[in-house]
């Protein structure tokens, strides 16, 4: 089995402003990385990602950037049971649609096909669809969705 997800969403806003929201760290913040991010999404960067329900900023390799259209990152699997650390990977992508909104899919795969594993993928599957529920609350609504939901 090979454990991997796939989430997705529209947001009614153009594919640049969606994609900046997500790139710059200044807007990630603002919605889903609760302690912050530093960095922005460039193709070999690391940057740095922190969260309230995660505590302890965390590195994040960013493998590829392609401007409004696909982010693909690394970083660590959390899985506590490995034997030794290692990494996932997310694919990000942006498509614009015709009627003006953007379409968000976020997708992950490369756990270790074990318990530990299957239960890491799925706390990640949650995360992500928080993140792109929380991103279409910020950008259409000015509503942060993750605020106090995790202190």
């Amino acid at each position: 089995m090979d454990l991997k997800f796939k989430v997705a969403i529209r947001v009614a806003r153009p594919v640049h402003e969606v994609f900046e929201a997500v790139a710059d760290p200044d807007q990630l913040s603002h919605y889903f990385t609760t302690g912050g991010a530093k960095g922005r999404l460039e193709t070999g960067a690391t940057v740095m990602w922190d969260f309230h329900d995660f505590p302890g900023a965390f590195p994040v390799e960013v493998v590829e950037v392609v401007p409004d259209a696909r982010i693909v990152l690394r970083w660590a699997a959390n899985d506590k049971s490995a034997s030794t650390p290692y990494q996932t990977q997310v694919e990000m992508s942006f498509e614009g649609l015709d009627d003006g909104r953007t379409l968000v899919s976020i997708s992950e795969h490369g756990w270790h096909e074990t318990p530990s594993g299957l239960a890491t993928s799925y706390g990640n599957c949650m995360g992500w669809t928080q993140m792109i529920c929380a991103l279409k609350a910020w950008m259409e609504h000015g509503v942060n969705l993750r605020e106090g939901a995790f202190k």
